[in-house]
């Protein structure tokens, strides 16, 4: 089964970073949030990715071309340009990286990668949210309910730190941004069936409205609920906080 992750976005809000690299190659630990994406599946058996690139893209392209020169020493002859790496770790993922334009909108992006996934069930992610969310349990509730599209439902996480106060206003309990126990949101980790395809125009469409406002109405839209950990990466704080989960050791998205 492919997985489709939406990689190109402007990222304004992140435009610290965003002026320079795309979204997703935003560094987490010192690996860009795309390599933790692609982890999750992958420590699942889930390797075979197709990234819908649009801005900055050619940073994306050159990351995977160079993958293992970026990550390993070599050696390189001269003589006829050939290098042998000496600390090489091998991953054995599949990589398509398809631009879908630079203003194609997310359901647009989805639309463009038709032809590569064919006729068959495929995954869709966001290329800036990280979660624990168990993905052969996800796949399993798709399968058994046999909808055309399910949509990992999270509590979001709460942007200050919650209290627990007493009624003589003692603080019983004190939780920094905890995830909310009210609510739910879209947190992507999708699954879908290629019939979707359909319900979205052309370039000009946004994923969340049209094509899922339509799937919806058609009783076509399973929410799997997902109670664990989920975190987007929308601005700066979100990505020092991220960054702080995990050089503390205590990054929950880390499954592999």
């Amino acid at each position: 089964m492919k997985t489709i992750i939406l990689a190109g976005g402007f990222g304004t809000r992140l435009s610290e970073y965003t002026g320079r690299i795309p979204k997703p190659m935003v560094e987490i630990g010192g690996q860009p949030i795309l390599w933790h994406i692609m982890n999750i599946y992958a420590y699942y058996g889930y390797n075979d990715f197709a990234l819908a690139l649009g801005y900055k893209a050619e940073v994306i392209k050159e990351y995977f071309l160079h993958y293992y020169s970026l990550k390993s020493d070599f050696v390189v002859s001269l003589a006829d340009g050939k290098a042998q790496f000496l600390n090489e770790k091998k991953v054995d993922w599949r990589v398509s990286l398809i631009d879908t334009g630079l203003n194609t909108m997310t359901g647009g992006r989805v639309k463009r990668l038709k032809k590569y996934i064919g006729n068959e069930t495929f995954m869709l992610t966001y290329g800036d949210g990280l979660s624990d969310v168990n993905i052969e349990k996800l796949i399993a509730f798709h399968k058994h309910h046999g909808k055309m599209v399910t949509v990992t439902a999270v509590h979001p996480a709460a942007r200050f730190g919650a209290l627990d106060i007493s009624e003589d206003q003692y603080v019983r309990a004190f939780k920094e941004k905890p995830q909310t126990d009210q609510g739910w949101i879209n947190g992507g980790f999708f699954v879908v069936e290629p019939s979707f395809f359909d319900l979205i125009e052309g370039d000009s469409t946004v994923l969340e409205e049209s094509p899922l406002e339509c799937a919806a109405q058609l009783g076509e839209l399973k929410a799997y609920t997902h109670n664990g950990f989920w975190q987007c990466m929308d601005t700066v704080r979100d990505r020092n906080t991220l960054e702080k989960s995990w050089q503390e050791g205590r990054a929950p998205w880390k499954v592999w």
